[in-house]
């Protein structure tokens, strides 16, 4: 049975101008020890997804509307709130993207990693803080006996992510969400950081749902990858197979947007042309049919359901029109991604598009 299995998803935030569907009919399932990437822009609903999870969204304005999310064979959303406090750091944690706002400025590292030790695992405060200091050192905090009564402003950025993964550690949890954790540091210490989470999750056999834009992130981390735009999955595989076979045209534009040393010819990166959808009235055919290069006339009219790809692995599905064998689609499964750009004129029609949204979007717009 999987560790967790999430099934139709939905979270809104109910807002002056409308409902924002941030998170809409997410599905998916993680296994013991299995690590899954949740990859997209900003604002897509990964973070949303998350804190769902772990029902944090703020009431109001935010709103789980519908769906089950089975943590060990019991749904997080049936529960009571004391029965949800007593999961969050004993059983799912979670380390956040920022760790200067998530560490409270004024206590000590000490002070808030033996908390959640002596509520979860009832240690008495010798004991609680003899274990923080053996959780310091086992993500590589050096003299961590010296550094234990610090305060989290005499850390580095670098060494607050490795106090938030210990904090996270700290109860032993079945699963970890890990939300952008490398998105503040530099390149050499985000190595380190993924390398640490890596190693991390082989010796505790931790699940992780590691949560990030950045597909080269992903790529040496999780065993399976789910692509995310406008509060739903628009492809999921395994990792191996969504990097040598993606289908999608949004995880076309992510693979673009990487640098890559293996290229012969340096080429020009690509961006995604236009900007992400009003998750207040967003499209109704394809969400991604306004800023797609490969668009048809049947994107605009009905919005396509996560499917399997006919040439690709039995678990690989793709939320596209262009990937699906019935009437006026299909015409993307043989394409390749790497030589054919798509339609340079519904590019260039992309781009004016984005500009004047942007221009009537302006100061005082």
């Amino acid at each position: 049975m999987a560790l967790l299995e999430v099934n139709d998803l939905k979270t809104q935030f109910f807002t002056r101008d409308g409902v924002v569907r941030a998170v809409d009919g997410v599905t998916f399932h993680l296994d013991a020890g299995e690590t899954l990437g949740l990859v997209g822009e900003s604002g897509c609903g990964k973070s949303v997804t998350a804190l769902s999870l772990m029902r944090l969204i703020p009431q109001p304005p935010g709103k789980i509307v519908n769906g089950q999310i089975v943590f060990d064979g019991q749904d997080i959303l049936k529960m009571d709130d004391d029965d949800v406090r007593g999961i969050r750091g004993n059983n799912i944690a979670m380390i956040f993207q920022d760790p200067m706002t998530s560490l409270n400025p004024v206590l000590t590292i000490s002070r808030q990693i033996s908390e959640a030790l002596e509520l979860h695992l009832k240690l008495d405060k010798s004991e609680a803080r003899k274990q923080t200091i053996e959780l310091l050192e086992l993500v590589g905090i050096p003299s961590a006996k010296k550094r234990v009564d610090d305060y989290p402003h005499q850390f580095s950025g670098g060494m607050r992510q490795r106090v938030m993964i210990a904090m996270a550690l700290s109860c032993k949890p079945k699963l970890i969400l890990a939300d952008e954790p490398t998105t503040a540091l530099d390149v050499t210490i985000q190595a380190q950081i993924l390398e640490l989470l890596k190693s991390l999750a082989k010796e505790f056999r931790t699940a992780f749902i590691l949560i990030t834009h950045d597909l080269g992130v992903v790529a040496g981390m999780t065993q399976r990858i789910n692509v995310m735009y406008a509060g739903r999955i628009v492809e999921k595989a395994d990792t191996g197979e969504l990097f040598a076979n993606p289908k999608m045209p949004y995880t076309w534009g992510l693979l673009r947007s990487i640098p890559r040393l293996d290229e012969q010819r340096k080429a020009k990166l690509l961006p995604i042309e236009g900007l992400p959808p009003d998750l207040i009235s967003p499209p109704g055919g394809c969400k991604f049919e306004p800023r797609c290069q490969y668009r048809r006339d049947i994107c605009r009219e009905k919005e396509p359901e996560l499917q399997h790809i006919p040439n690709a692995k039995p678990d690989h599905e793709a939320r596209c029109w262009g990937t699906q064998n019935v009437a006026g689609g299909g015409w993307l499964v043989d394409t390749d991604w790497r030589r054919e750009v798509g339609d340079v004129r519904v590019i260039e029609e992309i781009k004016g598009q984005a500009a004047s949204e942007t221009t009537t979007e302006g100061p005082g717009g």
